[in-house]
């Protein structure tokens, strides 16, 4: 029999042992300027397997050159209108970060290259809008985003000295026509808007054209909605309407409410194009675009796209404070109804295990060209971040990594 005192006894005990099994097990979150290294072997994983994984990634770059303008020529020369407008930056060779429950367990190449993450830049995009629904900035998603846009004023018409031309345009309205009237803010996000026009000297039909040039002027307007199209002009769109929603650079409020919390280093930039500067509040800001298809995006190291990735497996969570809802980490990752292995912009979804068959189906990737990918894996407590790897080479390297994992009882 119990007695009392001994009862309180076991409570106390019971207790004890429960604070401390929870921190022994609390997630672990790099500090700015800091994170914490463990070999794969501290937590019983097979190093050479890691090892492996590693060396069959640098024998899988990308056989695209270096040389970012010759790289970008050859895969969009082919698109009227496919110049670039933004800056652009020969790239590095091919790194990588492993982070295991938070703590970086493997690195190679050189992760503090400064270099485009190309369309990993969408996920901020994304990011940035659930920031405004969070504050209060929009209400619903499923708000028509023509209500929430001023005319926008480009810089570039003040610069026009010709006053005495018809063709001078004052202001632009990029959601005013009937048919950019009735899309949605979860419609950009999916990439299923069907945006019709010209943004920045690019047309939306530019952008991956149809092998039919004549039908790019007469193409068939589809319902928002209804079918998927991934199109940058259209993100740059969002983008844009981000801008006038804020009232601010969207690169500030990404430092304020997102990279600066996390401890993101101070090295990241993010462009826009030459053409897309704009006039706001009396002061000229630049609308940034959402890629580096045209030039411009973000600009970042390795590490930060890792603690991103973090964020992101935490579903918003840094160390207590909530930077982003978790409900909008579950918007973000529901798959698209025309398309299942899309979420939002950029969240590539592993739906049915369609996209790598060796990741969990909950898996899923912040992916940009090059191949630049932010691999998210909550099941494995698993963030991995790789950048200029082939991409059908992924799958092949996701599984290495995931088998030197230890095996869970």
């Amino acid at each position: 029999m119990i007695t009392f005192k001994k009862g309180i006894k076991l409570f106390v005990i019971f207790i004890f042992t429960f604070i401390f099994s929870n921190a022994q097990e609390a997630s672990y979150f790099p500090a700015a300027n800091h994170w914490e290294r463990k070999t794969p072997a501290f937590f019983k994983m097979d190093s050479n397997k890691i090892k492996e994984a590693i060396q069959f990634s640098t024998q899988h770059e990308s056989k695209y050159p270096r040389n970012a303008r010759i790289t970008q020529a050859m895969q969009y020369a082919k698109e009227p209108f496919g110049d670039p407008v933004g800056p652009m930056i020969d790239r590095g060779g091919l790194s990588g970060l492993i982070i295991y429950k938070g703590y970086i367990i493997a690195e190679w190449g050189d992760p503090t290259i400064i270099e485009t993450c190309n369309s990993v830049t969408k996920s901020w995009v994304s990011s940035i809008v659930g920031l405004a629904l969070d504050k209060g900035l929009i209400s619903s998603l499923d708000d028509k985003v023509n209500n929430y846009m001023p005319p926008i004023q480009p810089y570039a018409a003040l610069m026009n000295t010709n006053q005495n031309t018809m063709a001078v345009k004052d202001f632009i309205y990029p959601f005013g026509s009937e048919h950019n009237k009735k899309i949605t803010w979860d419609h950009l996000l999916r990439q299923t808007s069907d945006w019709e026009g010209e943004l920045w000297g690019k047309p939306d039909w530019a952008d991956r054209p149809t092998e039919n040039s004549a039908e790019w002027l007469t193409r068939k307007r589809n319902e928002p909605g209804s079918t998927y199209k991934y199109n940058d002009t259209r993100v740059n769109a969002l983008a844009l309407a981000m801008t006038a929603v804020w009232h601010k650079p969207l690169p500030e409020v990404l430092r304020e409410n997102i990279m600066q919390p996390i401890g993101a280093s101070n090295t990241w930039t993010w462009a826009g194009y030459e053409t897309s500067w704009i006039i706001l509040d009396g002061k000229p800001v630049q609308s940034v675009s959402g890629g580096g298809h045209f030039g411009g995006g973000m600009f970042i190291n390795a590490y930060d796209m890792a603690r991103f990735g973090l964020l992101t497996l935490h579903k918003g969570n840094w160390q207590g404070k909530q930077l982003l809802s978790s409900s909008w980490f579950k918007k973000a990752t529901t798959p698209t109804s025309v398309n299942p292995e899309y979420g939002f912009m950029n969240y590539f979804l592993n739906t049915d295990k369609k996209l790598y068959p060796s990741a969990p189906a909950a898996a899923y990737v912040h992916l940009g060209n090059g191949t630049n990918i932010i691999y998210v894996d909550e099941v494995n407590d698993l963030v991995v971040v790789v950048r200029w790897i082939e991409g059908d080479s992924i799958d092949s390297f996701l599984k290495k990594v995931i088998s030197a994992l230890p095996q869970k009882k």
